[in-house]
């Protein structure tokens, strides 16, 4: 089992900054990769960034070159920085990981709100 628990979100103006974390427990070893998802209003969840077990990267076309992900294997943590915010990435982000036996977990979810 692996428990997922985000933090971070909150209300931004146009352009600025968030960087959201992502503390899991548990049987973390068996963690595959860990996904940043985000769900809007009346939309479906969509993947926004990837980060493997062996560190390889990946983003959303929509993302890519103002989001970044990366993990501290010491503190068993992924995040999400987030940059040049735009009032379209106002969302719930969501944490999840897979784990070896393709058993998937998520977190509780955490609001970003982009807004002037």
């Amino acid at each position: 089992q692996v428990q997922l628990v985000e933090s971070g979100g909150g209300l931004v103006q146009p352009g600025g900054s968030l960087r959201l974390s992502c503390a899991a427990s548990g049987s973390i070893f068996s963690i595959r990769a860990t996904h940043w998802y985000r769900q809007a209003p009346g939309k479906e969840r969509e993947l926004v960034a990837v980060i493997s077990s062996l560190g390889t990267t990946n983003y959303a076309d929509s993302v890519k070159g103002r989001f970044t992900i990366s993990r501290d294997n010491a503190k068993h943590t992924v995040d999400l920085q987030m940059n040049s915010l735009k009032p379209e990435d106002t969302a719930i982000y969501y944490c999840n990981a897979d784990d070896i036996q393709g058993t998937a977990y998520w977190g509780q979810g955490t609001q970003v709100t982009v807004s002037s």
